[in-house]
């Protein structure tokens, strides 16, 4: 069952365009990665879906619904956005304290104050930050930091998570804590899963289908280990081992 349709995804700044997609689907529980050389257009898909960039042509089909990406009003869009969880490479963090910051998704979509509490507080053991419920955010370690942003979205429980290099600039350890709450919100809420990478060890361990991104279009696309292991075009061939590409 496909959770998320783009089609005739048109991109286009200062006149050029950045990114076309005439047609993807992601299935309904997947992890896939998205994978390609910087400015190939990874991040602007990202930012497309999840409506924080309005192309110049395009649809999406998603949560059963389907959208005019060019034409959608803020107001219309914000009730699929809410259901949709991001994650940058670099967080925003607000100045309070990281109970609060994991908490704002939650009281701005009108949950019982009762329930917060409970739950920010599972996102955070979630990411082994409980014991740093009251401290301020803006004391964190970026790793930490990071791993609070990745709390905050999810402790609304999106079935849809969107990950754009959250993990470029952290440490092994907090990469692995990364990628453990991956694979377990992965196994236990079924989350669909994109996530932005050019960690291409990464991308084989956490993903089940990977999309190269070549100057703003889609070039390939399957199963992980057939993407790695059988790359049919030129470009990934050579991205995949670590060759210059044009």
């Amino acid at each position: 069952m496909n959770i998320l349709e783009l089609r005739d995804l048109v991109v286009c700044h200062e006149g050029k365009t950045i990114l076309r997609v005439d047609s993807v689907r992601f299935e309904q529980g997947k992890i896939y990665g998205i994978i390609g050389p910087s400015g190939a257009g990874k991040s602007t898909l990202l930012r497309v879906i999840n409506l924080l960039e309005r192309p110049a042509q395009g649809s999406m089909h998603v949560f059963g619904t389907d959208v005019d990406l060019a034409a959608l009003t803020h107001a219309k869009g914000l009730p699929i956005q809410r259901q949709m969880g991001f994650v940058a490479q670099k967080p925003a963090m607000f100045h309070a304290s990281v109970f609060d910051n994991v908490a704002m998704g939650l009281r701005y979509r009108g949950v019982d104050r009762a329930a917060i509490r409970p739950r920010v507080l599972a996102a955070l053991k979630l990411v082994d930050l409980e014991h740093a419920a009251g401290q301020r955010a803006d004391t964190l370690s970026g790793g930490e930091a990071q791993r609070i942003a990745l709390a905050r979205a999810l402790v609304y429980e999106p079935p849809l998570l969107l990950l754009d290099e959250p993990t470029a600039s952290l440490d092994p350890h907090n990469i692995a804590i990364f990628e453990r709450v991956i694979h377990t919100i992965h196994q236990t809420r079924r989350t669909t899963i994109l996530i932005v990478t050019h960690n291409l060890a990464q991308a084989r361990r956490l993903t089940h289908a990977c999309l190269f991104i070549h100057q703003g279009r889609i070039v390939e696309c399957g199963e992980t280990a057939a993407v790695f292991s059988g790359a049919a075009c030129r470009e990934l061939q050579d991205f995949i081992s670590g060759r210059m590409i044009c």
